[in-house]
């Protein structure tokens, strides 16, 4: 029993290991087509000019949702001149990012991930009055919730830091 012990228990802990990675690495991938699907729509957005969708003359709104002043987002006008926004559902027990696009609302993360922390900033190059280019940094914390066990509940924090491609001039 004592010659079987060792061998059963180091077995019991490559499997519990590999659990971990395997949940950490679904975690990552979840995380990683959210953040360039999200740095893809920012980057690609336009100043809108008009005040169709936020404020006239800006490139970035930041936003709240009603009945929810924790759920912060990001709003734009998108390249096919389509309102656009992505903002942090705080409200549920498993917090998501959540993208609204002409109309229609999807869920940017799974359900098997918890979105921690959602932080925008900074918006001082967001407004028409200056010649800086605008830029948003997005910083993500995300908690694994597929197991019940703590030990394999990876968490990752990232952040990124994203540039609008067509230049920022006054008009």
């Amino acid at each position: 029993m004592i010659i079987l012990s060792a061998p059963v228990g180091f077995f019991v802990n490559s499997l519990k290991a590999q659990q971990k990675v395997l949940f950490s690495q679904q975690l990552l991938d979840n995380i990683s087509y959210s953040m360039e699907y999200v740095s893809r729509a920012l980057r690609m957005a336009q100043k809108d000019v008009d005040g169709t969708c936020i404020t006239s003359k800006m490139n970035y709104e930041l936003t709240t949702k009603d009945g929810c002043n924790s759920c912060i987002g990001i709003r734009f006008l998108n390249y096919h001149n389509v309102c656009q926004e992505f903002y942090w559902d705080n409200s549920t027990t498993t917090r998501r990012l959540i993208e609204v696009k002409g109309g229609n609302t999807l869920p940017l993360t799974s359900d098997d991930l918890d979105v921690v922390t959602f932080k925008i900033g900074p918006t001082d190059s967001w407004y028409q009055s200056d010649d800086t280019q605008p830029k948003v940094t997005l910083y993500l914390e995300v908690r694994g919730v597929k197991s019940k066990r703590v030990e394999v509940q990876p968490q990752i924090k990232i952040e990124t830091t994203i540039s609008q491609r067509n230049l920022d001039v006054q008009i």
